[in-house]
């Protein structure tokens, strides 16, 4: 196994978790739609700069209509996570997005490829118990219910925009994931006018906004490094090992606490996307 990639997937998924975390943690502040679009902008010129760094060459048009393709789906689901994070509980909502964003390119392939394979079958049945003990509760609240439905609607997201980016040619990663972000920021700002959520945060929550974006750009660009440098099935499994990272920071930094159920659940679900990625 090479190492270098085993590194970077790793890197990947510490990178996404904290992008996730910060980025539920700012949505408790300001408007998510300001989070999201502001935070994709960063992201956007993150990517960019590498892609230049790099020389990357820009791909044919079909792929950045993909990519484009992509990145609504993309901004959508980011949209719901972070508001699922803001008003529920990190700890449930990262992992059971994660279980839904890994089962649905594989529910998409069982239709296009034909049933999966044991390891992917016992991963739906791990997942499956897994959304079951994370939504337990003695008094199941109107926010906590509603994150559970953002908690889906975001791992959705997120499986389209993995189903998506697959039709892409391997000519290129950066310049697709830069085109992904453009129309993102379109969506997500179009939506905030027709929704009327234009308000800007406080300058005083940019930085955090920053930090959302730098880490979410920060994981896709690692993930892409973890797949050259090795297997692509491997940076695949190990970042997708990102909420860990989000369920401990709002552990240690939120002081969230969970259940015995809800642990077991959490541990059900990353365990479920491992099986489910394979």
């Amino acid at each position: 196994m090479n190492l270098l990639g085993v590194v970077f997937g790793l890197a990947s998924a510490a990178s996404w978790g904290a992008g996730d975390f910060s980025g539920g943690l700012a949505s408790k502040r300001a408007n998510v739609y300001a989070v999201v679009m502001l935070s994709q902008w960063a992201g956007l010129v993150l990517l960019a700069g590498l892609a230049l760094l790099f020389a990357e060459p820009v791909p044919p048009v079909a792929d950045m209509g993909w990519a484009a393709g992509a990145g609504l789906a993309g901004g959508l689901a980011l949209a719901a996570l972070y508001r699922g994070l803001a008003v529920g509980r990190m700890g449930v909502v990262a992992p059971i997005s994660a279980v839904v964003s890994a089962a649905v390119p594989v529910l998409f392939g069982l239709y296009t490829e034909g049933l999966p394979g044991a390891d992917q079958l016992l991963g739906f049945a791990f997942a499956f118990i897994a959304v079951w003990l994370v939504s337990r509760s003695d008094s199941l609240d109107q926010a906590r219910g509603q994150a559970l439905v953002l908690a889906l609607l975001a791992g959705l997201g997120f499986g389209l925009f993995l189903i998506v980016i697959d039709r892409l040619s391997s000519t290129a990663v950066l310049w697709p994931l830069v085109t992904a972000r453009a129309a993102s920021i379109f969506l997500i700002s179009l939506t905030a006018v027709l929704l009327r959520q234009t308000a800007l945060p406080a300058p005083r929550h940019l930085p955090l906004i920053l930090v959302v974006g730098l880490f979410d750009a920060g994981g896709n660009a690692l993930y892409a490094l973890a797949a050259r440098a090795g297997r692509l099935d491997v940076a695949a499994v190990l970042s997708s090992l990102y909420p860990a990272a989000t369920v401990l920071l709002a552990r240690f930094i939120l002081q969230e606490r969970l259940t015995r159920p809800q642990w077991i659940g959490v541990a059900a679900a990353l365990l479920a996307v491992v099986l489910i990625a394979v």
